[in-house]
């Protein structure tokens, strides 16, 4: 958490702005206060607050779970791990500057708005770069990619032989997926956990792509999943079929939901819905 569609979420709100909120775009860079020197992890934080005053914000993109901010000549990226958020904040030119408690990184523009990175767990970092593919270049393919066909994704899996849960949570396999979308998109194909990627028909690799562009596409239209203090306005919790419902019974039919631990993550599944196939002898 967060995962691709809730980085989608705030990269959406920081391009688009709203009734009280500026725009990130057209921004330019007055001020800098590292106030955890640790989030910034390149270059080092004198370099960083440099480099990064005067730039103006050009753009704002996504890629995987890393939120890239594109400066003149820059990118600052984001990874936000476990509880770390970005939104824009208002910081009054005349008044003392007065950071909340969990304020890691600030940018303060010239208009007197300043993009904020509050991260409870100290777990997020960004990077200021020249080049993106330095910190992203390891990244596998976007699942939301027209280029990502059914028939690519099935040779995917087959060149790998790995159980098909920690598969996708590898971010050099497949970019955004984390616990939570993962359990659902293998619920919604019919898939266990523990089936291993090279076994899999071309049908199923075929419905396995499209549940995780369906659970994907429904998480970002319902603006993400609310279920850590830290995310706001999401709804997409509302709609798990699997996901946190341990003992509570299938949508479908009627079977209490199981709870396993697979690569060191708990992993939701239907015992029914999601038969185990062939996976016991890998």
């Amino acid at each position: 958490m967060p995962e691709l569609p809730e980085v989608e979420t705030i990269r959406r709100g920081l391009l688009a702005g709203d009734a009280s909120t500026s725009s990130l775009l057209e921004q330019r860079v007055s001020a800098v206060s590292i106030l955890w020197e640790k989030t910034v992890a390149y270059p080092p934080p004198c370099q960083f607050a440099e480099q990064v005053i005067g730039k103006t914000i050009q753009g704002v993109g996504r890629r995987g779970k890393f939120l890239l901010i594109h400066l003149e000549g820059l990118s600052l990226i984001f990874h936000l791990r476990m509880s770390g958020d970005l939104c824009m904040r208002t910081i009054p030119h005349e008044e003392p500057f007065q950071p909340a408690g969990h304020d890691r990184l600030i940018l303060h523009f010239a208009s007197g708005w300043a993009l904020v990175f509050n991260d409870t767990r100290k777990f997020g970092r960004a990077w200021l770069t020249p080049d993106p593919h330095s910190v992203i270049g390891s990244l596998g393919p976007e699942p939301l990619d027209a280029a990502l066909t059914p028939e690519s994704f099935h040779a995917m899996l087959q060149a790998r032989s790995r159980q098909l849960k920690p598969l996708l949570l590898d971010q050099s396999f497949l970019a955004g997926l984390g616990n939570i979308y993962t359990d659902e998109a293998l619920f919604n194909a019919g898939l266990h956990p523990l089936r291993v990627s090279s076994l899999l028909s071309e049908q199923e690799a075929a419905a396995l792509l499209k549940s995780i562009q369906e659970v994907l596409l429904r998480g970002i239209r319902e603006h993400g999943s609310s279920i850590d203090w830290v995310y706001r306005g999401g709804t997409f919790q509302n709609h798990f079929q699997v996901y946190q419902r341990t003992g509570q019974a299938c949508y479908r039919c009627g079977t209490p939901i199981q709870k396993t631990i697979v690569g060191q993550r708990g992993t939701h599944f239907c015992p029914v819905c999601q038969p185990e196939g062939k996976y016991k002898n890998v």
